[in-house]
């Protein structure tokens, strides 16, 4: 017995040892770290939910501590929903937290609806208590109201306004023979799933100081900047006289794509004083067809703009402009141009004539050494012309006819910071672009400023 003892001594003194390491703290001075105060999710609309955000409660004490009550104060009516450690549940009690470990509390909100149209405030508090201590973990989110339109076929004269957003699930069709009138100030949001098709004719009437918006329906941080976000909209075959004004476009996949020619004399799509932005693949993808864009941005897209299988186009007072970012990388010609599309190993081909004037069509350096690219195929035209247009390439594109070019100027902008996602598109004092232009019945600029004498590339002018 006598040789065992030593063993058994020691074998007790590390069960001991062990046994007061896992054992509870009940001091008061017993902190836990549970990060930020509050948790705040941006506009929510009715109905739809939101992403789940989380905070974590870390113990760094050596010893477990047992919280003893984890609550949501406004129970099961309240907006929001906890879970708690894999459990769903409105109030949570006897948690065990070892020491130096932690535990992840999700909490999401659902808005419901009530009668005010202008975003509303939704709030309320998790408590947390343990060994005498109490905290509030604030929760607070902006909810609106919304028009909910689901997987929808829109026929007749259709009116959108401002009073409350859209959002669209599943997708929406204008159809055939109907027109959708979309006034100043109004937003539309889209689901992921959620084209917007267009078979019949949209109009849309923004203004400078009310302009009209389509996002996605993620308005939380870090979505809401995210390009391919939503499809994008469409202009199908049968779609004519559609006009849009004061438009923006943004974090789409797509942003316009308009297939075949117009059904009568008219450009199948008008684009005035309109910004695509952001958009993954490419902000404007025509493809055998005819639009007239005046006064537009069309900037930091994966392609800005493919006019491909032939087509009429004219392009006045633009700014084509792609600087990498963390979402998009510049890799594309800001500008591609071809007669012809290849389907299955065949070659089709279809006169192409696009003119572009006073605009600028630029990229950052790096991947790309030709911002313009234009191809041709067979027997039928390819003519582009650039009139007073500044633009960056190492070589000249083919099939392309210029008159007072600025070839491989910088434009300077007034500000680009990639890094603080800042893209100003104006000219700065001193810029090249500077009263470069022709004359041209666009006597007025992006922001509504008036072109006096010879006018500015692109679509600002400098004031």
């Amino acid at each position: 017995m006598r040789n065992y003892l030593p063993i058994l001594l020691i074998f007790s003194l590390a069960m001991a040892i062990g046994c007061k390491k896992e054992s509870f703290t009940n001091s008061t001075e017993a902190k836990l770290i549970i990060g930020n105060d509050s948790l705040r999710f941006d506009t929510v609309f009715t109905t739809a939910g939101s992403v789940t955000q989380y905070f974590l409660i870390k113990n760094e004490n050596k010893q477990k501590i047992n919280i003893s009550n984890v609550q949501l104060m406004g129970g099961a009516a309240s907006a929001f929903k906890m879970n708690v450690d894999g459990s769903q549940g409105t109030q949570f009690t006897n948690i065990e937290i070892a020491g130096n470990d932690s535990m992840y509390v999700f909490v999401r909100v659902n808005v419901n609806p009530n009668a005010d149209n202008q975003p509303f405030v939704i709030r309320d508090s998790i408590k947390l208590q343990w060994n005498g201590n109490t905290t509030f973990k604030q929760l607070e989110a902006w909810g609106q109201n919304a028009n909910y339109i689901r997987s929808t076929i829109l026929q007749g004269n259709i009116n959108w306004t401002k009073d409350k957003p859209y959002v669209i699930l599943g997708g929406m069709i204008v159809d055939t023979n109907a027109v959708l009138n979309i006034q100043q100030g109004t937003r539309i949001h889209l689901n992921a799933d959620a084209p917007f098709i267009v078979d019949g004719t949209l109009i849309i009437n923004g203004t400078k100081s009310d302009s009209v918006v389509f996002r996605s329906n993620r308005l939380d941080d870090p979505y809401r900047d995210y390009p391919g976000a939503w499809p994008g909209i469409y202009f199908r075959g049968s779609s004519i006289n559609n006009q849009l004004t004061y438009t923006y476009i943004k974090n789409a996949y797509q942003g316009i794509v308009v297939e075949q020619p117009s059904s009568n004399a008219n450009p199948k799509l008008r684009l005035n004083n309109c910004v695509l932005d952001n958009i993954y693949d490419i902000g404007l993808f025509a493809v055998n067809s005819s639009v007239v864009a005046n006064n537009c941005l069309i900037s930091n897209c994966g392609t800005n703009i493919a006019l491909i299988y032939g087509g009429s186009y004219q392009f006045n007072h633009c700014t084509v402009v792609s600087a990498s970012n963390s979402f998009v990388q510049h890799k594309n010609p800001a500008l591609t141009a071809t007669n012809f599309v290849k389907q299955n190993n065949t070659i089709y081909t279809s006169p192409l004539t696009a003119v572009f004037t006073n605009s600028i069509v630029w990229g950052d350096e790096g991947f790309v050494d030709n911002e313009i690219v234009v191809q041709k195929e067979g027997t039928d035209a390819a003519n582009v012309t650039l009139n007073n247009v500044l633009f960056r390439a190492k070589v000249d594109p083919s099939n392309t006819a210029f008159s007072n070019v600025l070839r491989n100027t910088n434009p300077q902008f007034d500000s680009v910071d990639v890094v603080r996602r800042i893209y100003d598109f104006r000219l700065k004092a001193g810029s090249p672009a500077i009263n470069k232009g022709v004359v041209t019945p666009l006597t007025t600029d992006f922001n509504g400023f008036s072109r006096v004498g010879l006018p500015d590339l692109g679509c600002y002018e400098k004031q």
